[in-house]
């Protein structure tokens, strides 16, 4: 049974969602970038990359642990993530009757720089601190639009060119919204936020190449000791461990998804050593490789 949500454009947000997921898991769709969630239950507390996007959950609740803050939404909240974030994430509201039902938007750094510089600019960033997540009530309009992005999974010869021009009205509603201010520091040219994004992107494309601090410090135009201070302030880990992660949860998608040995896993995301990668991955992920994929398959 789904719950029916107060507010008319979350509910049929909600009946969609459940349309398109039959069972627990997460379901790429047809519409680019566009992922969803459905879970029969509370989920223990997983350990995960959150990416440039908006999240938004429909019917139950999550719960995210991020650096040192638990942050909790519900349905007709989102999640705006501006920058790579190692989080440790559980579904905690999800039951048989009423599932929980969510949504992920991964948005293209590009297309939000485009349509900023067509903008009128935001305010400058805050002085001090920095703000990557951000947790907010969704508003009507932003919520009609994420509404009209999932209706058109029941028109699939629409998506081509109908979904490119409602994620870009999803995009200036999240700069001339609440949401904006999680991304001000990111939009302003030069900032360590900014660069800091650039050196993420890298270490995503090349996280099986040994971590030399002094090359990303001098990409991102900045001492050593600056780079590893930003660097660990805006993404709330250090670069090493942030490299760490990048490719244990690379390998640990690629023994889910193609089946791979520890050894093969460990060889592809640049590990040298099996048994490292093995107390490593036990770190991160409280079970041995093996053990762990097993518990996943079998929690689905």
């Amino acid at each position: 049974m789904i719950q029916v949500p107060d507010s008319p454009s979350l509910a049929t947000l909600a009946t969609l969602i459940a349309r398109h997921t039959r069972a627990s898991g997460d379901f790429p769709t047809l519409v680019p970038n566009l992922t969803l969630h459905r879970r029969a239950t509370a989920t223990a507390p997983i350990p995960c990359i959150y990416s440039l996007g908006l999240g938004v959950i429909a019917q139950g609740g999550k719960q995210v642990l991020l650096h040192d803050s638990v942050i909790d939404y519900r349905a007709g909240q989102g999640m705006l993530t501006s920058i790579d974030q190692p989080v440790v994430a559980r579904v905690s509201e999800g039951s048989v009757a009423e599932p929980f039902l969510g949504m992920m938007l991964t948005l293209d750094m590009h297309q939000i720089l485009q349509t900023a510089a067509q903008m009128q600019p935001p305010p400058p960033p805050r002085a001090s601190g920095y703000r990557t997540v951000v947790v907010n009530e969704l508003q009507p309009g932003l919520l009609s639009a994420l509404e009209r992005l999932l209706g058109l999974l029941d028109e699939p010869a629409l998506i081509a060119q109908m979904a490119p021009l409602i994620q870009q009205e999803i995009i200036v509603r999240l700069l001339a919204g609440p949401y904006s201010l999680v991304l001000q520091q990111l939009l302003a040219v030069g900032s360590p936020t900014q660069q800091i994004f650039r050196t993420v992107a890298w270490l995503k494309q090349n996280f099986t190449q040994p971590l030399r601090i002094d090359d990303l410090a001098q990409g991102a135009h900045m001492s050593p000791s600056s780079f590893r201070q930003h660097f660990r302030a805006i993404i709330g880990v250090s670069p090493l461990q942030f490299h760490k992660q990048l490719r244990l949860q690379e390998a640990r998608q690629l023994m889910l998804s193609q089946n791979l040995d520890v050894g093969r896993a460990a060889g592809l995301v640049g590990y040298e050593s099996a048994s490292q990668f093995s107390r490593e991955y036990s770190r991160v992920f409280g079970a041995p490789p093996q053990r762990d994929i097993r518990r996943m398959r079998e929690t689905g």
